[in-house]
């Protein structure tokens, strides 16, 4: 049978039940597949499907870096982007059978490249006759069948996601995004989904989804006092048994939530970041959790139900479009209905897929206005920069992005009782193939430097918080003994503490001691030559994903907001850029802070 999913999905926002028919049919040939359809007539009634799956896609189409201007490619050789994506799936397809299957997403897709920007930015689809999102057109194309809510489909604010909701032909599932007045979901929470078998009795696929509760404060702006995140185990309890309740033979749930149960903004909410372990856990009635947001590659991990005593199959693939994930089920026909006999995953690597020429020749013409875009010259730096040692040494590139930060800071705090405060600023390494050439600097040069669409605040400091801050970030350093050998690459704990979680603090001059013990580690800590009194007051200039407690450093969510920025930190930078006219390093670049081992520098 066809169908137009809306049909069945327009009014499920407002009634919290999405029900969709995945559109599956049997054939002569599936009814025949003894693999695909089951058994041959004289044995037992079997069937088996897969389940096909997405996270983190971020903005990613083509196998693409727009702020390198060239083909991505990593030290591992991962390929991205949806274009190989789909021709994965179409081998699947071509191998199970398309009625045999289901593709699903885990969330963050229209956030994290220049494509994803200039569409709600520069081009927006909200606009009177905008564009239909690209990522819309290519997962409408590819035949997505559920999404899950991620955190940064928040990024650009409600109207935006709305826009890209109407665009897709598949529902955006959040069980736990409600609408923070009535309490009733913002979002279908689940799907259900019918495969057609060759036995007259069709599997019902339900597939919930989840989303994460940080989006209340790292998106605190755009969502305050519009929709409110419970926790995952909450709403996954209470929609499970109504599901099973409503014939769903499988329950998977999608859940932009990784699977360590931590979190990174501590406790900010009492709610756990990366829950989708605990949901396994807790919650009877799940058969399988595609999970997300963590960027990390889980081929198949399983977690034992403490009600049932049965495993639940979690599976994550990588980012960005590198890997898919494949869901294997076997069910068994007894007693009137349809069991789980066996579920496996594993995931594929794009690599070693070619790009869909269908998905290329599609969205060709959107690529080729945002390549010309972020190849705009905005001005010229008279040196080269590089954040390639970033993560181990205060570079110039850095301390650009606080320079300009610092500025913007004190020009908006002007003429108010701030003024005269001094303004610290912080940073991070956020990419360590970042570099401005000498030169001609373009937009992808300017916006490379901060790939993330944080905004800029202000945060009032005394000098005792600055230094738990510096100590908290210090911690990112391998405990390296004076007269150890020293590798750069083997100095930082970035394998569980990412490079974007270690701040550099501008506008002050310190030392860490990577011999000494976390959390005993900053010395001489100065300003303007004279050690940093206590009490002394300062401004932070601090992105709005560390002060709404992200990387759970200490003081700045607790602290007083000066001012805020609605614009993104990278078009800040670029807007500085073009009104200077020309970089130099001469000018804001400065060995501020350094490694040390017992006073002695470990460079």
């Amino acid at each position: 049978m066809s169908f137009d999913r809306r049909t069945f999905l327009g009014t499920s926002a407002a009634t919290g039940a999405a029900v969709a028919l995945a559109g599956a049919t049997s054939t002569p040939a599936a009814a025949a597949d003894t693999v695909a359809g089951g058994a041959s007539a004289a044995g037992p009634r079997t069937y088996a499907f897969t389940v096909m799956g997405t996270t983190d896609l971020h903005g990613n189409v083509f196998n693409w870096d727009y702020f390198t201007d060239k083909e991505f490619d990593d030290k591992t050789h991962n390929d991205v982007g949806l274009a190989k994506i789909s021709t994965m799936v179409n081998q699947v397809r071509a191998e199970k059978g398309r009625c045999n299957t289901l593709l699903i997403d885990a969330g963050d897709t229209i956030q994290g490249t220049q494509l994803s920007y200039y569409y709600a930015k520069v081009d927006p689809i909200t606009a009177r006759r905008g564009p239909v999102h690209p990522m819309a057109q290519a997962m409408n194309a590819i035949g997505y069948d559920a999404a899950a809510l991620g955190n940064h489909e928040f990024n650009y604010g409600i109207p935006v996601l709305r826009k890209f909701e109407e665009q897709c032909e598949f529902p955006l599932l959040g069980a736990n995004a409600l609408d923070a007045k009535t309490l009733r979901p913002a979002f279908p929470p689940y799907s259900m989904h019918r495969l057609r078998t060759p036995h007259g009795r069709d599997v019902k696929v339900a597939v919930l989804g989840l989303t994460n509760p940080g989006i209340a404060i790292w998106d605190k702006a755009n969502v305050q006092g519009k929709m409110t995140f419970p926790g995952l185990e909450e709403q996954a309890a209470k929609y499970v048994p109504r599901l099973r309740s409503l014939g769903a033979d499988v329950v998977i749930v999608s859940a932009h939530s990784g699977s360590s149960g931590t979190s990174s903004y501590g406790d900010q909410l009492p709610y756990v970041e990366n829950a989708a372990g605990l949901v396994a856990e807790q919650v009877p009635g799940i058969d399988a959790i595609l999970v997300g947001h963590a960027h990390t590659e889980i081929p198949e991990y399983r977690v034992r139900n403490k009600a049932t005593g049965k495993d639940v199959v979690l599976s994550e693939p990588l980012k960005w479009g590198q890997r898919l994930t494949l869901f294997d089920f076997e069910l068994t026909w007894a007693k009137g209905c349809w069991s789980v006999s066996k579920v496996s995953a594993r995931v594929l690597n794009s690599n070693t897929a070619v790009e869909d020429p269908k998905i290329v020749g599609l969205l060709s013409d959107e690529h080729r206005k945002v390549v010309a875009y972020v190849n705009q010259v905005i001005g010229t730096s008279t040196q080269a920069m590089s954040s390639a040692e970033g993560p181990v040494k205060d570079v110039a590139i850095i301390d650009l992005i606080n320079h300009v930060q610092a500025e913007t800071v004190r020009g908006a705090l002007a003429g108010t009782e701030w003024a005269a405060l001094p303004v610290l600023s912080q940073a991070s390494c956020f990419s360590r193939t970042a570099a401005i050439p000498v030169g001609q600097v373009t937009i992808k040069d300017a916006a490379g430097l901060y790939p993330f669409e944080n905004t800029l605040e202000a945060r009032l400091m005394t000098g005792a918080q600055v230094k738990d801050y510096l100590e908290y970030s210090a911690r990112y350093y391998v405990q390296t003994a004076p007269g150890e050998a020293v590798d750069p690459a083997k100095l930082t704990n970035a394998e569980s503490i990412p490079d974007y979680n270690y701040d550099a603090v501008y506008g002050l001059t310190y030392d860490i001691d990577i011999s000494a013990p976390v959390g005993s580690r900053i010395t001489g800590l100065s300003f303007q030559g004279k050690t940093v009194d206590p009490a002394a007051q300062f401004v932070l200039a601090v992105n709005n994903y560390r002060a709404a407690g992200g990387g759970n450093f200490p003081h700045v969510p607790q602290s007083r907001q000066l001012w805020a920025d609605s614009d993104e930190i990278r078009n800040t930078i670029i807007q500085w850029v073009k009104a200077k006219g020309t970089v130099d390093p001469a000018q804001f670049a400065s060995v501020d802070w350094r490694l040390t081992r017992a006073g002695v520098p470990v460079f």
